[in-house]
């Protein structure tokens, strides 16, 4: 059997892992609080793979980056995913000018859009871009409280 790798927490440590473990918004972070805290128990990776629900190199890797960044090192680093197809800093104003000519109609909206931008794209990316980008103009400082509404015409 091979000998099992023990990361001793602080009391702050400790206390740290399980406020991300309870109250991360991301899943993933609280798995990885999981995995620390596990480990912190004298488990194997092995056990803390089958609780919960990877394979031990995973657990070895996490215990690594907590081990190399604390906290910090749980947390999934910046430019992972799918890049956004729409982006607010260069396709706000066309999404602007092609939802003014076609409220009523998103879908003509949409397929003026993708002409003119040369993207291709769902509805709901497009719902998604004017939902996000709305919230985003609501909830600067510029707009008063009183005038935030929910229109897209500013």
């Amino acid at each position: 059997m091979a000998r099992i790798k023990v990361i001793t927490l602080s009391a702050e440590q400790q206390t740290e892992l399980e406020h991300g473990y309870r109250t991360s918004p991301s899943a993933a972070v609280r798995q990885r609080c999981q995995i620390i805290l596990l480990k912190s128990q004298r488990r194997s990776a092995l056990e803390v793979a089958g609780i919960v629900g990877c394979c031990e190199v995973v657990v070895n890797n996490w215990v690594a980056r907590y081990e190399q960044a604390g906290l910090a090192g749980l947390h999934t680093k910046p430019g992972r995913g799918r890049k956004a197809i729409l982006q607010a800093e260069t396709d706000l104003e066309p999404v602007r000018q092609a939802v003014r000519g076609n409220r009523q109609r998103l879908r003509v909206a949409k397929a003026d859009l993708e002409e003119a931008l040369g993207k291709r794209f769902s509805d709901k990316t497009l719902r998604r871009f004017l939902k996000d980008t709305l919230h985003a103009i609501n909830a600067s400082e510029n707009v008063p409280a009183k005038s935030r509404r929910r229109s897209f015409t500013s």
